[in-house]
């Protein structure tokens, strides 16, 4: 494996939430109903998380060659979302709002952090589908994200900074897939038809340079497809797409990016494999552009997860690879996770996990310890 490129962006590329897992698209469903009258619902949902962590890393350079230990949060940040909705005659109108905060803002200057909205958004709904408008996660590699199996657990900190600071781990972002960064957007989603689900959105751009110009917003798309080989094997797939321009007067930068993936559930056991291949795009996705256009990187990512009872086994391994420039292989990065996950009850559950991730100039082992508490 390669170097892997520095993330300084680390600290505000926290992970999804469990409520936009459960909504592929609308405001998510309720964890508490405060107010229901009228056909008008008002209703609260959250998620706080916190481990213990101890990393190894092993640098061949020796800048970041140290033993870590943490408490902090996982691959998931704690947030409290706020989800509206009410009927208008044949128009569902809905709203959902979610605040996201870092427990570790005193590990370098307290409340330092503030709050992080990453959804602001409001929806309506009828039998042509829905319009969705405002802040939400965008849709390339979307569902690879909402189907990783350690949306609970902790991930990978392999990339440059992330034993320290303030921000959360990576999970398999850089590792198997890109993040789908929270933007500006305005979507249209199809109704379910027999399993299949289209949703198109214009995104507010990325921008290559302070002063670049972008013509045209982001196009991405993403289509579902869920049935039931036979009434006890579910199975899902998914592809999804990007393209934008930006110019930044010495580079006419085209980002374009395609991912794909499919699940497979039977007697316990979840299959899972995805992957994407984009161009002009950095380490992590779209709010990353680089200023080559020839930069590309690859990713893919399996994973297999068995449950039974009140437990849940995985898994996973993943990697990224390509370059910021023609040539180069500074994005390459591969994860590997063995995770366990025990439920105490439906809102409590308790997390044991090792990762090994690799660039081929750094190893870093780190095994976590955490619980989980959702609402």
């Amino acid at each position: 494996m390669k170097k892997n490129t520095p993330l300084s962006f680390h600290s505000c590329v926290t992970m999804t939430t469990l409520a936009v897992a459960i909504s592929g698209a609308t405001y998510a469903s309720a964890g508490i109903e405060l107010y229901n009258q009228d056909g008008t619902t008002f209703a609260a949902d959250g998620l706080i998380n916190t481990f213990y962590v101890h990393s190894k890393v092993d640098d061949q350079d020796n800048s970041l060659d140290r033993t870590q230990s943490r408490v902090k949060m996982g691959f998931l940040p704690n947030y409290i979302g706020f989800n509206a909705g009410k009927q208008m005659g044949d128009l569902k109108l809905g709203a959902r709002s979610s605040f996201w905060v870092s427990i570790n803002d005193a590990n370098s200057n307290l409340t330092s952090t503030g709050i992080d909205v990453r959804q602001f958004y409001g929806t309506v709904d009828s039998d042509w589908g829905q319009v969705l408008i405002g802040k939400d996660f965008s849709l390339f590699n979307r569902s690879n994200i909402m189907s990783d199996e350690i949306l609970l657990g902790y991930g990978q900190v392999a990339s440059d900074g992330l034993v320290d600071g303030q921000g959360v781990s990576f999970g398999n972002i850089g590792a198997g897939y890109l993040y789908p960064f929270p933007n500006a957007q305005i979507t249209y989603r199809t109704p379910d038809m027999n399993g299949l689900k289209l949703a198109v959105g214009l995104m507010d751009p990325s921008k290559s340079g302070s002063g670049s110009e972008e013509s045209s917003p982001r196009l991405e798309a993403e289509l579902t497809y869920g049935a039931n080989l036979t009434p006890d094997v579910p199975v899902k797939f998914w592809v999804s797409g990007m393209t934008q321009s930006s110019d930044n007067g010495s580079n006419d930068i085209d980002s374009n990016g395609f991912a794909y993936g499919a699940n497979v559930k039977f007697s316990g056991l979840s299959l899972t494999a995805s992957g994407f291949t984009a161009e002009g795009v950095g380490a992590a996705g779209l709010s990353n552009l680089v200023t080559d256009k020839d930069a590309d990187v690859d990713g893919w990512l399996v994973q297999a997860s068995y449950s039974f009872g009140n437990e849940r086994l995985v898994l996973s391994h993943g990697e990224n690879s390509g370059g910021t420039t023609d040539g180069a292989d500074n994005l390459d990065l591969e994860n590997s996770t063995v995770a366990w996950f025990h439920s105490i009850n439906s809102n409590l559950t308790l997390v044991a996990e090792y990762d090994r991730s690799q660039t081929d100039t750094r190893d870093t082992d780190s095994l976590a310890l955490g619980a989980v508490l959702t609402w």
